[in-house]
């Protein structure tokens, strides 16, 4: 029965999650004139995007022309405004086959005015830049924000007339080093009214769109995101744990300018179908338009709102927060933290005082299960290693360009070999790795080790991992000997992990707070409901908990995986781990160990499969442009 409990409550998450990382459905031409319209929009990207259009080249002047009479036709009063092109920028376009001297070293900046009401009040800056590296025609990166715009602001002038100036800024070579964005704040008479910031960018061809970066002090930026998001279609995505992983990426888009400067504002973008980014193939009809319309929505509801609100976001403190499956915005104080981890703590204390009282449970069985979840920690963080260098090599050790981009381009075969690796090793666990042969288990992780580190170049987080889950295989009498000493052990683990990073990063530590409140309340249900977990009424809380957690859960993983899924694929396994902790009361019955132990080992060698898959797949960078990955 708990077999049929564990399948049903993953396959339940799993579908969950899948919908609701689907983008949402295209809205045609006849809609509302106050609605975003991706049809309308796919008329300025279909035009802007016939062919690669970067700095230097005569399609540049032709979407720049374009681009000028469509603001003029918007009523927008526009404007060029130009500047020189920056040393780096000049020595990027020489290695990408530019030629700035055809434009004078120069990037021309297109500006429009939509007034509001109140002239004197700090204006609201709409950005996209509208240049494309060669060889690739753009479409997503960065036509489709550009086309959203344009869309956005017909929608907002329908609206009627704002209480706050409408400044759209379309920047030139951004894709060098983000020259236009410098150019305009560096000299331009609007750059100090500007009180708020929405940029559009993309890294791929579809995808949610997911707001990824604010500036520092966002509180009162985030909640009035999150009102004008429940507006947009498709809902919210974003979370604090995105952010937190994104400033710490070498990325950079025309909001690092406007950050740097300490203007509140929300940057969007979508990074699914990644191997369209810098591609030939990021042509228009390859182009997700659902994600056209999640990110155009979104633009436009944020902009809306920032330009009819009383008062502008200011630096005002940071906030914790998250999308609950695309419905709403979650969040709290930093410091908030604390006290959910406190009645974590004691939600989870609860449930043991009162198994305890019950039945056998022990202080060292709880511990030998927080061991279980370092053991599954340290084999999936190995394991995920050696079957995602099995795609090709990590991207410090890439020759060239053409490299990174390939790998780009598999990065979705490397996320479905690595969730099947954590997977395998979750159902190691579950099924009991007190009964397995330690010896052989070790024997894998040796070799997966080697293969790892030789393939994938040395890494001292691997070769701890490896020597952690070899010393925790071997050692006999470590797995724990009940199912209650199990989960509590586990939401253990995770509160500790949780104190942690609450201490370094209290906004990344959502992904442990929320998924141990989850589990430590649906043990503590559990332990006082009456039936046992052999009956169906004692399974229900952590099902639960499972499919809801689960999802979210996993949605959260996937966006974390795009960002840095090529280079730490074993961030995957924190992920595993917290679905574990939800689930681990639904652990098959002994007598279902050898098939569970089969159906692991049979997913880790498809894992291994479909990564190789990915190379056949995507087997050489022909479709990529030859651009710097830098």
């Amino acid at each position: 029965m708990r077999l049929v409990w564990l399948s049903g409550s993953l396959v339940l998450a799993l579908l969950l999650a899948v919908i609701t990382l689907q983008t949402p459905r295209p809205v045609g031409a006849d809609a509302p004139a106050t609605a975003f319209s991706t049809a309308r929009a796919m008329v300025d990207v279909r035009e802007i995007a016939q062919r690669p259009h970067p700095l230097g080249s005569a399609d540049h002047i032709r979407v720049r022309d374009y681009l000028f009479g469509r603001m003029t036709s918007l009523g927008l009063l526009p404007a060029r405004f130009e500047g020189p092109l920056s040393p780096a920028s000049i020595r990027r376009s020489e290695r990408l086959g530019q030629n700035p001297a055809g434009v004078g070293y120069t990037a021309v900046n297109l500006v429009g005015i939509l007034p509001g009401r109140d002239p004197s009040a700090p204006a609201v800056l709409l950005m996209a830049h509208y240049d494309t590296v060669p060889g690739s025609p753009g479409a997503a990166d960065d036509s489709a924000g550009v086309a959203s715009v344009l869309e956005a602001v017909r929608a907002i002038r329908a609206r009627g007339l704002a209480d706050r100036t409408l400044v759209v800024l379309f920047t030139d070579a951004e894709e060098l080093s983000l020259d236009g964005a410098r150019i305009f704040f560096g000299g331009h008479p609007l750059r100090d009214r500007i009180g708020a910031v929405v940029n559009l960018e993309a890294r791929g061809g579809g995808g949610r769109a997911m707001m990824f970066e604010t500036a520092p002090g966002n509180a009162q930026t985030i909640r009035l995101f999150a009102r004008a998001s429940s507006r947009a279609t498709g809902g919210p995505a974003s979370s604090s744990l995105g952010v937190f992983v994104y400033e710490r990426m070498p990325n950079g888009t025309d909001f690092t300018i406007t950050r740097a400067r300490g203007i509140p504002g929300v940057n969007f973008a979508f990074i699914g179908r990644p191997e369209q980014y810098h591609s030939a193939a990021a042509i228009p009809t390859a182009l997700d338009q659902g994600s056209v319309q999640h990110i155009g929505s979104q633009a436009l509801e944020s902009a809306d709102a920032l330009l009819r609100a009383p008062a502008l976001p200011v630096a005002d403190g940071n906030l914790v927060y998250s999308d609950i499956l695309g419905w709403f915005v979650l969040m709290h104080a930093p410091a908030t933290g604390w006290l959910l981890l406190a009645l974590t703590a004691a939600l989870g204390g609860l449930a043991a005082w009162r198994i305890g009282r019950r039945s056998v449970l022990s202080p060292a069985d709880i511990g030998r299960g927080a061991l279980d979840g370092l053991w599954f920690l340290a084999t999936a963080v190995v394991l995920a290693q050696a079957v995602r260098v099995i795609a090709g090599p990590m991207t410090a050790r890439a020759t060239s360009a053409d490299v990174y981009y390939t790998l780009l381009a598999r990065l979705p075969w490397m996320e479905a070999a690595t969730a099947l690796t954590v997977l395998a090793v979750g159902l190691v666990l579950l099924a009991g790795r007190d009964r397995i042969d330690r010896r052989g288990v070790a024997a894998v992780i040796a070799l997966a080790t080697v293969g790892a580190l030789v393939l994938g170049g040395f890494s001292i987080v691997v070769l701890v991992m490896a020597l952690l889950a070899i010393g925790l295989t071997l050692v006999p009498g470590l797995a724990s000997r009940t199912v209650w000493g199990g989960w509590l052990g586990l939401i253990a683990l995770t509160l500790g992990l949780g104190l942690i990073v609450q201490t370094i990063a209290p906004e990344a530590a959502l992904v442990f707070v929320w998924p141990g409140l989850l589990a430590a309340a649906a043990a503590a249900i559990t332990a006082f409901s009456g039936p046992g977990l052999d009956r169906p009424a004692g399974l229900a809380p952590s099902a639960v908990a499972g499919v809801l957690g689960g999802a979210w859960l996993i949605g959260l993983g996937h966006f974390v995986f795009l960002g840095v899924g090529m280079d730490l694929p074993g961030a995957m396994a924190l992920i595993g781990l917290l679905v574990l902790m939800l689930v681990r009361p639904l652990a098959p019955a002994p007598g279902l160990t050898r098939a569970v132990l089969v159906a692991a080992a049979a997913g880790l060698l498809i894992a291994g499969g479909v990564a190789a898959a990915g190379r056949w797949a995507e087997p050489t960078a022909s479709v990529v442009t030859r651009a710097a990955a830098d």
